[in-house]
């Protein structure tokens, strides 16, 4: 299954929505849709990973990378709706705790 990754953007959030999977050849994309929202967003990026059927470690790491991009420039992340494959695999990673998570977008 291809992936799908939409930007939105308000004045003060950008959100991501990701359809599809996120494994090793795929990852590269949705790193660039975050750190590309980084400087458009002026307080939060948020992912939304409803959508997602199969995420690998190298989406994780690209959430991961995510986070600290945030961090760094001040600003809050945060998952949306992760499906129960995403959710299964940020525990199996013990990031479950980790990200700020909304049940809804």
């Amino acid at each position: 299954m291809a992936l799908k990754i939409e930007r939105t953007e308000s004045t003060s959030e950008a959100v991501i929505t990701v359809v599809g999977e996120v494994d090793l050849y795929s990852s590269p994309e949705l790193r660039t849709a975050i750190l590309e929202a980084m400087p458009a967003a002026s307080e939060q990026v948020a992912v939304d990973l409803s959508g997602v059927a199969y995420m690998d470690s190298s989406g994780v790491a690209t959430l991961v990378e995510g986070l600290r991009s945030a961090r760094k420039n001040e600003k809050s992340f945060s998952l949306i709706a992760p499906s129960p494959a995403v959710v299964k695999v940020l525990r199996l990673a013990k990031l479950d705790q980790v990200f700020e998570v909304s049940p809804t977008s």
